[in-house]
């Protein structure tokens, strides 16, 4: 079949049915890799369907039924995918979790799912897991996709993976034809992060998630050409932006997905993987920017003035200033700087769908100038979770999210809040009915975030509606973009702003950790940020830093004063989700005294 000729998607039933009839298209060819060792090693549609089929087969076998929730705690890898598919083949609901979850985390997603059984991919993870199931009444079957010990579990029976997957006489046509689930179906719980309070577990259905890959389809095809595409998942997959972009989405293009070694290993994946497509979250951008800044700065004058001259033009294109005059010089870095940055890429990478944050606009203005193709999309998992996205078509305009996906309307409410209704809606939250009847009103998904349509359709994001900060004037002040205006310096790498029914803006602020170490280095200081927060020489370029943002903002978002956090924000001391956004409850009760404070 050419490929290369496909349009649109297929209007499939439901998961299942889409991903075994890549499978058979597709056969012998290449889909998951992973690492091991020196070397890339892959497994073919045809083998990783016979996977599915096998593990589906043997989840029946040990009594997992239609309906049941299965959790699914591992890293990206093959397996995942196989787990996931498998576990729906049965019938059964996937519930993946973050493998960052503490035990509590995992106690109260156990208890809410009530899920039947646990899929965990090594030791250590299950460490965590199986201590959550001990105290609970719920997963009390364990499989292993590593070998791995669970000790005396009590009730709990351990099951090991290869053996599963590695019984004979499974037939994939018949289990494939047996996947008569409709697209209403549930298909997964997804938990969200929890920025305001415990995760609620999102009852994504088999149709929500197949109209996100029908809409994004509908982009690459018309936009860029559905050719052999190859994706590098690095963002969890437990999240639903990678779980539907980074999983299914590949699967709808007959696609080749590499599974990376870790953000660690995220640079040298990329240029041995080659990928065409990279779904990516804002901070990427945020350190490719930091450290080819540094790079260019050692480079020598030459490298800085190209750099300055990419930067330039690529500014006044965003403002619709580009000039004439510009064409020279315009030609010349597609010679010489471009192909550089390219080539840190794997060379053939078509587009960088950024999504799970809110991108800067000088950061997308950034990234366009060095040649490459960033599209800005706009979800939430309770919508499957691609809303909207800037496709070329339509104008890669930075300071908007694009127009809504094919299939998808958006209103926006006399408040300002942003409304989504079409198939990719959540059916509601599990167990939770007066979550649900809050934001499903008549059919219409109440996102909580304020924003409005330009001239041309394009959706543009303000705030999160229960993030607006009311002064005690009573002026709306939206805080993200503050703190985003406050990232881009060099020397601040976090901050929170406050000023909830106060007279002005205060800010809290995490140093950069490269410019820390260097200012510390070059003032013959400790390294130390507990030594350093009331060294008044360290806090004057932070206090400057903020000075040169304020310059940019109106009188009532002006960040008058400041205050030092103790420790970076991560997901670890539990100040940032797993997608990375900033826990605004958890830094208000962690800081509410020194924040205060600076109204003294």
């Amino acid at each position: 079949m050419a490929r290369r000729s496909r349009t649109a998607l297929e209007h499939f039933p439901n998961l299942l049915t889409m991903f075994f009839t890549r499978a058979k298209e597709r056969g012998d060819a290449p889909f998951l890799w992973h690492r091991e060792g020196d070397t890339w090693q892959s497994r073919s549609w045809r083998e990783a369907a016979e996977q599915v089929c096998a593990l589906a087969d043997a989840l029946e076998r040990l009594g997992i039924k239609k309906g049941d929730r299965v959790m699914l705690v591992s890293e990206n890898r093959p397996e995942f995918c196989i787990a996931d598919l498998a576990i729906m083949a049965a019938g059964a609901v996937t519930v993946p979790t973050y493998t960052t979850n503490t035990e509590r985390d995992h106690a109260h997603i156990l208890e809410d799912s009530r899920a039947k059984a646990i899929i965990v991919s090594t030791q250590k993870l299950a460490t965590t897991v199986v201590r959550a199931a001990l105290n609970s009444r719920h997963g009390r079957m364990v499989i292993g996709i590593e070998p791995m010990r669970i000790g005396q579990g009590g009730d709990i029976h351990y099951h090991d993976w290869e053996s599963l997957i590695g019984a004979e006489g499974c037939d994939v046509e018949k289990r494939a034809a047996a996947c008569d689930f409709a697209r209403e179906d549930l298909a997964c719980l997804i938990y969200t992060s929890g920025t305001g309070g415990a995760p609620r577990g999102v009852m994504q259905s088999h149709g929500s998630i197949l109209a996100n890959c029908e809409g994004c389809v509908d982009i690459i095809a018309n936009d860029f050409g559905w050719d052999e595409e190859v994706f590098l998942s690095f963002l969890p997959l437990s999240h639903a932006y990678e779980h539907t972009g980074g999983q299914f989405f590949p699967i709808a293009l007959g696609a080749q997905i590499y599974y990376s070694r870790g953000l660690d290993k995220l640079a040298a994946d990329i240029v041995e993987t080659r990928p065409t497509l990279m779904i990516v979250v804002p901070r990427l951008f945020e350190v490719l920017r930091t450290r080819l800044l540094k790079a260019m700065e050692s480079q020598g004058k030459v490298s800085n003035y190209l750099l300055q001259k990419a930067l330039d033009i690529g500014e006044r294109e965003a403002g619709g200033k580009k000039r004439i005059t510009d064409r020279p010089m315009d030609l010349l870095l597609d010679m010489i700087l471009r192909p550089k940055i390219s080539e840190r890429f794997g060379g053939r990478i078509k587009a960088l769908v950024s999504g799970g944050a809110p991108l800067k606009p000088e950061l997308g203005t950034f990234v366009h100038s060095l040649g490459l193709t960033l599209l800005q999309g706009y979800g939430q998992t309770e919508a499957a979770p691609v809303v909207s996205c800037n496709r070329p078509s339509t104008g890669l305009k930075m300071d908007t999210v694009g127009p809504p996906l094919k299939g998808v309307d958006i209103r926006i409410a006399e408040d300002g809040e942003i409304l989504v209704s079409g198939e990719l809606v959540m059916n509601g939250y599990w167990r939770n009915t007066e979550e649900t009847e809050r934001a499903l009103q008549d059919g219409w998904l109440h996102t909580g975030d304020i924003g409005h349509l330009d001239e041309k359709g394009r959706l543009v994001i303000t705030d999160r509606k229960k993030d607006i900060i009311v002064n005690d004037k009573g002026d709306n002040i939206a805080p993200q973009r503050i703190e985003g205006m406050l990232t881009l310096e060099p020397e601040i790498g976090q901050a929170m702003v406050a000023g909830d029914k106060r007279p002005y803006m205060v800010g809290l602020i995490v140093p950069d950790a490269d410019w820390q170490k260097q200012w510390a280095k070059n003032h013959g200081a400790e390294n130390d940020l507990a030594a350093l927060r009331d060294n008044p020489e360290f806090l004057k370029p932070l206090s400057a830093a903020v000075d040169r943002v304020n310059k940019g903002l109106a009188a009532v978002e002006k960040v008058r004063r400041i205050v030092l956090a103790d420790e970076a924000f991560t997901i670890e001391n539990d100040q940032m989700t797993p997608s990375m956004k900033i826990r605004r409850h958890i830094l208000r009760n962690v800081y509410h005294e020194r924040l205060d404070g600076l109204y003294r």
